[in-house]
């Protein structure tokens, strides 16, 4: 079987609203998945809005939400340069890769919710049969794509990304431009969830979804079996 190329695609929006605090990807998320898909061989590539470096969010950087993973890239050079280099997401060929893999953060929100590039490939992926993955926040990219029939991805799907009591944990509900959960129950999805910040992943036909930080590996993991069977 020949390598496997996965593309993951970072937000490039690093501002938190009108907070004056920034924001960005969340590196546990960038970072266990990553690792999950490179120790299994796979090629892997990255792709942003603005293309170069995207906006990592400061709070992701904390000590206490330090893992394994976020370690392990920390010191790796060569995930650093490359992270560094992100390909501009409106220069990538869909027909190159067999799955996309979306980190959350809450920057996906803002610029890759209604980003024209990331719906295209989105659906482009799907009616080539070829899975797309997203954890947390990053499901909101699949609130505009849209089947061969005008009918949204999600309708009638089960999904799940980072939940309504989750938002308010972080006490972020009335800064963020809409609620995930509440979008995408709006778009006909069967959201589902388990109780916060547990790792909880789902997998309906070729989207897999994970609901928090804690689903990360969970979501590569699913995305891997599938590409693998």
């Amino acid at each position: 079987m020949s390598q496997l190329n996965i593309l993951m695609v970072l937000t490039s929006h690093a501002e938190l609203g009108n907070t004056g605090e920034k924001t960005g990807f969340w590196v546990e998320e960038f970072a266990a998945p990553y690792y999950v898909l490179a120790d299994a061989g796979v090629q892997i590539t990255l792709a942003s809005p603005a293309g170069g470096q995207p906006p990592i969010d400061p709070k992701s950087e904390l000590p206490d939400f330090q893992t394994d993973a976020t370690r392990r890239f920390d010191a790796d050079n060569a995930a650093q340069a490359q992270l560094a280099n992100t390909l501009a997401l409106s220069e990538i060929n869909p027909d190159e890769y067999d799955g996309v893999f979306y980190p959350g953060g809450h920057g996906p929100l803002w610029d890759l919710t209604e980003n024209t590039a990331s719906v295209t490939l989105i659906e482009a992926l799907l009616s080539s049969n070829k899975p797309v993955s997203t954890v947390c926040h990053a499901s909101a990219v699949l609130l505009n794509a849209k089947d061969a029939t005008g009918t949204s991805v999600v309708k009638n799907r089960a999904v799940t990304g980072f939940s309504n009591s989750e938002e308010a944990a972080v006490q972020l509900t009335d800064i963020v431009p809409f609620l995930l959960e509440d979008a995408l129950q709006s778009a006909g999805a069967e959201y589902q969830k388990a109780e916060d910040w547990h790792a909880f992943a789902i997998q309906d036909g070729l989207i897999i979804t994970g609901q928090n930080p804690a689903s990360s590996a969970l979501v590569a993991e699913k995305l891997l079996a599938h590409l693998n069977k």
